[in-house]
């Protein structure tokens, strides 16, 4: 039996907690990768996850499952979710190849709030008093950077966007996790096995040149699936203020590796931005525990 803690239960909590540390460590493992183009990493990536995912599916017998789901609309939403993701992987790679770690980490704060943006546009959920300043304190923060000849601060819009939409749809398409992640990397491939090709057929290939990059390259797969599980999980078990907090270590992580390990420079203006988001993130993380004790009664009620 899973003891619970005041965040949920604790079996989630370690597999939340986990996910979110692996994808906060993922600048060090794209940076070792640096000599290998960003397209050709993201290729070896849908490659060896569309394996190991098949062979997850395989195990536990949910094939067919998998593909009667997979058909009319929910098929032409995962081929969007996919297209998505891929380009939110490409950016994100490309931005830690080409010392943009920094841009990258805000992305991924801003990108909880743009997921209650979408959520009340797209879906009619209701904002609360809170969450709408706190949306608009991070859109301050942006706006700062931006005014301020904000650099590459289409890699942040980039990341928090993509990955925002591919929530939105993720969250409405009828397939879960393991399915829905099995069909994206199953659509992703053929795109992907036609740049290794290519790139082969070129002699630009940088796979079979080295065991150490080839050994990287291969776990491109766990890397992007064993996360991506865990939080499924975990998500099953724990209340959803519990998951919007824990959000928050992966690109704190990411901040630290671009200061401390890549030295990337950090101005007044990114000051001042990172500030804003900061502040617009805790005040949302602080709304959505609130929300939570107000709706779950005590033990004594």
């Amino acid at each position: 039996m899973n003891r619970s803690t005041a965040l949920g239960d604790t079996g989630g909590l370690l597999l939340a907690v986990g996910a979110y540390i692996i994808w906060g460590v993922l600048p060090l493992y794209f940076h070792v990768l640096m000599a290998v183009p960003a397209l050709q990493v993201l290729s070896h990536r849908v490659v060896w996850s569309v394996i190991l995912l098949v062979a997850v599916v395989l195990l536990l017998r949910r094939a067919r499952a998998i593909f009667g789901a997979v058909r009319g609309r929910t098929l032409l939403m995962l081929a969007a979710s996919a297209a998505l993701i891929a380009t939110n992987w490409l950016v994100y790679i490309w931005s830690v190849q080409h010392a943009h770690v920094l841009e990258a980490s805000l992305g991924y704060f801003i990108n909880p709030l743009v997921s209650v943006g979408l959520g009340v546009a797209l879906l009619g959920e209701r904002l609360r008093r809170w969450q709408g300043v706190a949306i608009g304190i991070a859109a301050a923060g942006v706006l700062v950077l931006t005014l301020n000849g904000g650099g590459a601060i289409w890699i942040s819009l980039t990341l928090a966007l993509s990955f925002g939409f591919y929530g939105l749809i993720r969250k409405v398409v009828a397939i879960d996790a393991l399915g829905g992640l099995t069909v994206e990397t199953v659509l992703l491939a053929p795109l992907a096995i036609l740049v290794l090709v290519q790139a082969s057929a070129q002699g630009e290939s940088a796979f079979g040149q080295s065991a150490g990059t080839d050994l990287l390259l291969i776990l491109a797969g766990a890397i992007t699936t064993a996360p991506l599980l865990m939080f499924a999980a975990a998500a099953r078990r724990m209340p959803l203020a519990t998951i919007g907090l824990l959000q928050y270590i992966a690109p704190t992580l990411q901040f630290a590796e671009a200061v401390l390990l890549f030295h990337e420079p950090v101005t007044r203006v990114h000051i001042v931005t990172f500030a804003l988001i900061w502040s617009g993130c805790a005040l949302y993380a602080w709304d959505s525990l609130r929300a939570v004790r107000m709706r779950v009664p005590t033990a004594s009620d």
